[in-house]
């Protein structure tokens, strides 16, 4: 097949791949408006009493602990009706280390804002950076934890505690810094910590419970993310954060990674009882995730709560646990709030590196980002590590583009036999085709001779497309020069006209036997087409598509030079 026709076809299925991302963005079922549903019996009345736990046995022996009902994890009340996140109210608390920058409300120690430092929202405005948590009239995305108790007090995420500092800072030489909450009532002390390390995402979280009731302490841990729906991503087909996949997440060892629409909760509640599981919130380029202690039998569930604003949470609890009278127990999970880093997150939890979602291609993706990150250790820029990734993509299929290449050097030199034939048999297109065939045959050409090497390239690049829009660690990563990020278009579009000049020499050097002008038209169109399209896409995208097309070139050229002089 031509090379112009391979143009062709990887146009089509990059198009068709994109109009069909962009279909689901504007056309897949919308989250529905909530009435009256799953409202949690357990959601906290007028009065702000938070239910206990019905009929809870303790835990003894090696039993399998009995899991409390989701029911019985009382449900965020109205968050217009809370304090918004403002450091001048008495009721919040700020916590800065080198990477993190949050803000927990003492009501409940719940995280309600985390701005993530080394993450800035735009390249040119540094100082401002990512936020995930955060809490105001139209938007809910918080990370709470409590304990639930039947007949015994226990602080929920909607109890009151008590700080000695209203904020934490990590200084310089220090390495971890501990944020000390307390709760207590009724003989029941609890001591919420927050431990924050150098340079980590991870906020280890315990609640230290000291029984001097003079009873038995029967009651367990939840953890909960909950969050609104995202608002919906614009900006057309160029946006590549519009084809990543936003909402919930969970993972357990026998479902492995799960991913959950908004709008699928009210028809799909999540119940489910495992170890060693976790559940996240999930977006472009960063995440929130509850990862519970290993070994831990934990019941995940999912629920919509609706007051003010519609939220939807996932949530997991754990086993009842008995506390004697004088005993201490301590319950403990890990919230990991920050960027979708591969190397760091597979050694979190596991499976949590699969948040970073390459979907049906990550047997092809997986690899290949395996591959750009070990070429970055070397060389230390992301825009060479694309550069050399292709090269080597390139020499790994050189036998199969060898072999395209040289069929269309082929085609090429019947070009002025195929031309005669079309004079010969003029608008007979049946006698013109058997013509060529018996051309073809006599000469040894085959026509579809480049269509394997061309098809079997296609799921390597779009595994590759999803490598670069997934990845953060590309997200605002200078090449050089005029690039300073990777992930926004090149603002003078030289990559774009680089891969256009790269195209229309292609064509000029591609046999077209049989194509009418209309055709012709519209392939010499294509290379305009391309670079006004990739004008608009991530820079490392245009890198690779430019750097490519360049290679392609210089081989083909090589190959045709080849064949021709041995003729």
């Amino acid at each position: 097949m031509p090379e112009t026709r391979n143009l062709f076809l990887i146009a089509l299925a990059v198009l068709a791949f994109l109009l069909w991302s962009q279909w689901q963005q504007d056309y897949a079922r919308p989250i529905p408006p909530i009435s009256n549903i799953n409202e949690p019996a357990s959601q906290a009345d007028n009065n702000g009493e938070v239910p206990g736990v019905a009929d809870i046995p303790a835990q003894t022996g090696d039993d399998v602990p009995q899991l409390v009902s989701n029911e019985a994890v009382p449900a965020l009340q109205s968050a217009t009706d809370e304090p918004t996140a403002n450091t001048d109210n008495a009721e919040l608390i700020r916590v800065s280390t080198d990477v993190l920058e949050l803000l927990i409300d003492l009501q409940g120690g719940t995280v309600v804002s985390a701005h993530l430092l080394d993450y800035p929202v735009d390249v040119e405005q540094p100082d401002i950076p990512v936020q995930l948590f955060q809490r105001d009239a139209n938007s809910l995305y918080v990370a709470q934890s409590g304990l639930l108790s039947n007949n015994h007090p226990a602080p929920t995420h909607l109890a009151r505690y008590q700080s000695d500092q209203s904020e934490y800072r990590l200084r310089p030489g220090q390495n971890e810094l501990q944020v000390v909450l307390n709760w207590s009532e009724g003989g029941i002390n609890v001591v919420k910590t927050l431990t924050l390390q150098r340079g980590e995402y991870v906020i280890a979280t315990d609640h230290t419970l000291t029984n001097q009731s003079g009873q038995v302490w029967q009651g367990n841990r939840y953890v909960q993310l909950q969050r609104t729906a995202p608002t919906a991503s614009k900006g057309g087909l160029t946006n590549t954060s519009r084809y990543s996949f936003s909402g919930a997440a969970y993972y357990t060892p026998e479902d492995k990674f799960e991913k959950r629409k908004f709008s699928d909760f009210s028809d799909e509640p999540l119940n489910v009882t495992a170890e060693n599981g976790w559940i996240a919130m999930i977006q472009h380029y960063f995440m929130s995730a509850w990862l519970p202690p290993e070994n831990s039998l934990e019941n995940f569930g999912s629920h919509i709560n609706q007051s003010a604003i519609t939220s939807y949470m996932l949530r997991y609890q754990n086993g009842v646990v008995s506390v004697a009278d004088g005993q201490t127990h301590q319950f403990s999970s890990d919230l990991y709030v920050g960027p979708k880093l591969q190397e760091e997150l597979k050694d979190l939890a596991q499976g949590l590196e699969l948040t970073v979602d390459y979907g049906i291609f990550t047997i092809f993706s997986k690899p290949l980002f395996i591959a750009l990150s070990w070429i970055h250790s070397v060389v230390k820029n992301w825009g060479w590590s694309i550069v050399i990734l292709t090269l080597l993509i390139k020499l790994l299929f050189f036998k199969l583009t060898e072999t395209q290449y040289k069929s269309m050097a082929r085609m090429r030199k019947l070009q002025p036999r195929i031309e005669k034939l079309k004079e010969r048999y003029g608008d007979d297109r049946q006698k013109m085709s058997q013509a060529m065939m018996e051309l073809y045959k006599t000469e040894k050409a085959n026509p579809l001779g480049g269509c394997l090497p061309i098809l079997v390239q296609i799921p390597i690049f779009i595994a590759l497309y999803w490598v670069l829009l997934e990845s953060v660690e590309l997200r605002q990563a200078p090449f050089f020069g005029w690039i300073q990020d990777l992930s926004s278009p090149d603002p003078y579009f030289v990559l774009p006209i680089i891969n256009g000049i790269a195209m229309v020499a292609t064509q000029r050097m591609s046999p077209t036997p049989g194509m009418d002008p209309m055709q012709r038209k519209m392939m010499s169109a294509l290379p305009v087409v391309f670079s006004v399209l990739f004008a608009f896409f991530p820079a490392g995208l245009v890198l690779y598509w430019a750097t490519n097309a360049v290679v392609s070139l210089a081989q083909q050229w090589f190959i045709t030079k080849r064949i021709e002089n041995a003729s």
